[in-house]
């Protein structure tokens, strides 16, 4: 009030700027996680593992976003082209020193090459056995063959470690002759890893790798190893393990270095660890939504 008495009124004008999040997009998120703009993943490209079911809407959600969607598809597991080599590996066991399993094939494939050519279980008793899982452990005991070396970790440098340390000589494992059998396209780095410390190594194809989508698969290693897939999604723990298998890998650290990983949950995160890998994403419920919610937030930052 002023001193005549005269009331003085004052108006204050409040502007209401709109401000979306996250600020450097334009649009928001809803409730489910996903992202209301539709162009936030335009020119990403998102790698979905194998699965044991048909795709759910996820693949829609990713591609609502205007992401690139590949499938990856499911491996089917088929004896080699050839058996000479491996024929010839089972019939000079006495020239090895350690047999070496990185997986369930290896093993099914193997065993049945071996009492295909008349041999026994017990001829591989004079050989140290390592098996790398603990699937690959399982079916070897319930195989009757005996395990010297269990390797929970699938990275390749700790298998060599522990191999040496096994050993337990001042030679390491220079001088040992090693044989793996495995899948005739592989692109582990173990063989190498144990050569550079001094062992003499033979990796036989005991089975291979096939799909009716050749093509999809042939391309999938290329486009991971140059830098043509920004995000790699397990939507489940068998997603992983398929994965794996698909490429013929224990370790996956060294192919997904440098992209994101996403898990649709926390069993597939566990086991995703089990391949030398983490789980830098994932979603607050199991909703496909809100995956791909996780995923956009992720890849935009």
């Amino acid at each position: 009030m002023l001193k005549d008495g005269r009331t003085l009124t004052v108006t204050t004008r409040v502007w209401l700027i709109p401000i979306t999040w996250p600020p450097w997009r334009h649009g928001g998120y809803n409730k489910h996680g996903m992202s209301t703009n539709t162009q936030t993943l335009t020119g990403r490209t998102i790698l979905i593992a194998p699965r044991t079911t048909q795709p759910d809407d996820l693949t829609a959600q990713l591609e609502r976003l205007g992401a690139r969607v590949i499938i990856c598809p499911r491996p089917e597991i088929s004896g080699p082209e050839i058996y000479a080599p491996i024929d010839e590996a089972i019939e000079n066991l006495y020239g090895y020193d350690w047999l070496i399993f990185a997986g369930v094939p290896a093993v099914e494939h193997f065993l049945l090459r071996l009492q295909h050519l008349a041999h026994e279980i017990a001829d591989l008793d004079r050989l140290r056995i390592c098996a790398i899982g603990e699937l690959t452990a399982r079916l070897l005991a319930t195989s009757h063959v005996h395990i010297d070396l269990i390797c929970e970790q699938k990275r390749s440098n700790e298998i060599a470690h522990a191999l040496e340390r096994f050993a337990d000589a001042p030679s390491g494992l220079r001088g040992l002759n090693i044989l793996i059998p495995r899948a005739a396209i592989s692109r582990d780095r173990l063989p190498t890893l144990l050569e550079e410390a001094g062992a003499r190594v033979d990796v036989v194809a005991a089975y291979r790798t096939v799909t009716t989508e050749r093509q999809q698969l042939a391309r999938i290693p290329t486009l991971l190893a140059g830098g043509g897939v920004d995000c790699v999604v397990f939507p489940n723990a068998s997603a992983v393990y398929d994965f794996a298998q698909v490429l013929d890998v224990q370790d996956l650290s060294d192919l997904l270095s440098n992209i994101a990983v996403a898990c649709a949950d926390e069993a597939t995160g566990a086991a995703v660890v089990e391949f030398g890998l983490k789980c830098g994403i994932s979603a607050i419920d199991s909703r496909s939504g809100a995956l791909a919610g996780a995923i956009a937030v992720n890849l935009l930052r």
